[in-house]
């Protein structure tokens, strides 16, 4: 982190009544990069990313609806399709004709979705273990009638309704709950997410700004087959990002790389979740190459 350019500023726009945050990282006469990031996270998690990138794209990383430091939304809502909404409201109101867009987790399926819905706007799309659970476990999901799914839905929110945030004594704290949910992470890594992904509260104890109702997923989303319709109607090239040592499927070998048009694969060693702070050399070679 020792660019000699100053850092991102910060600024909001209006999604559905909403004020959402976003950081600028200069550059405007570049091509615009839209940085997403992941279910729980913040946009200051691509500062690696964006520090390297910047001097090519003008790279904007918003904060997604009840994440980071946008607004909670009031009626616990977020659903994909709402997050959809706020990713366009954003490019529209930037007047970007066209992005490219590099997300991760829950910001890669918002993009493919996006980018299925909106084709004419994506020049250049990574998605970094974006595809949602894999063949395997929405099979497992399809089991459970739509009473089950509707029924465990109200009770998992009903439960949310009630969860307190939860509070470290310091941001030590803080930090070493960062560091033992990624073993990748450098010391270094892991005290800057904090710091940027917690809040003090006013008795001193620190909290993760996310929202806990970010925790429940809509039992109405879209079914496995609209999906691969959306991620068919892409037209611009796609690049799919695994870890090898990561919970997600790896989307050549269970055939879900298939629906693109015009897609590539690329699965990293030594890699979790968070391959972009896993294996950030290799990862941004991959990603400069192919934008």
């Amino acid at each position: 982190m020792t660019d000699p350019f100053i850092g991102p500023t910060s600024h909001s726009f209006v999604s559905q009544r909403l004020r959402l945050h976003y950081v600028d990282w200069g550059n405007p006469t570049a091509p615009p990069l839209i940085l997403v990031h992941g279910g729980r996270d913040h946009c200051r998690n691509w500062d690696w990313v964006a520090q390297e990138l910047r001097r090519d794209y003008h790279i904007i990383a918003p904060d997604l609806r009840g994440h980071g430091d946008s607004a909670y939304s009031p009626s616990g809502d977020y659903s994909m399709s709402a997050f959809v909404y706020d990713l366009a409201q954003l490019i529209h109101q930037k007047g970007f004709p066209t992005v490219r867009i590099v997300a991760h987790s829950l910001g890669g399926s918002i993009a493919l979705r996006y980018a299925g819905a909106f084709p004419e706007t994506v020049t250049r799309l990574v998605a970094i273990e974006g595809m949602g659970p894999s063949p395997a476990m929405l099979a497992a999901r399809a089991k459970r009638t739509p009473v089950e799914r509707l029924r465990n839905w109200v009770s998992e929110t009903r439960t949310l309704a009630g969860r307190l945030p939860r509070r470290y004594a310091s941001i030590e704290e803080a930090y070493a709950r960062m560091q033992a949910e990624n073993r990748h992470l450098t010391p270094e890594q892991a005290r800057y997410l904090t710091i940027h992904g917690a809040s003090q509260n006013e008795d001193g104890t620190y909290s993760w700004k996310f929202d806990n109702y970010v925790r429940s997923f809509s039992p109405a989303d879209f079914s496995p087959e609209d999906q691969q319709a959306l991620w068919a109607n892409i037209n611009c090239p796609v690049l799919l990002v695994n870890g090898k040592e990561s919970w997600a499927s790896n989307p050549q070998a269970d055939g879900r790389a298939a629906h693109f048009k015009d897609v590539r694969v690329v699965e990293f060693e030594r890699a979790g979740h968070w391959v972009h702070h896993d294996r950030l050399e290799g990862f941004l070679a991959e990603v400069r190459a192919f934008l």
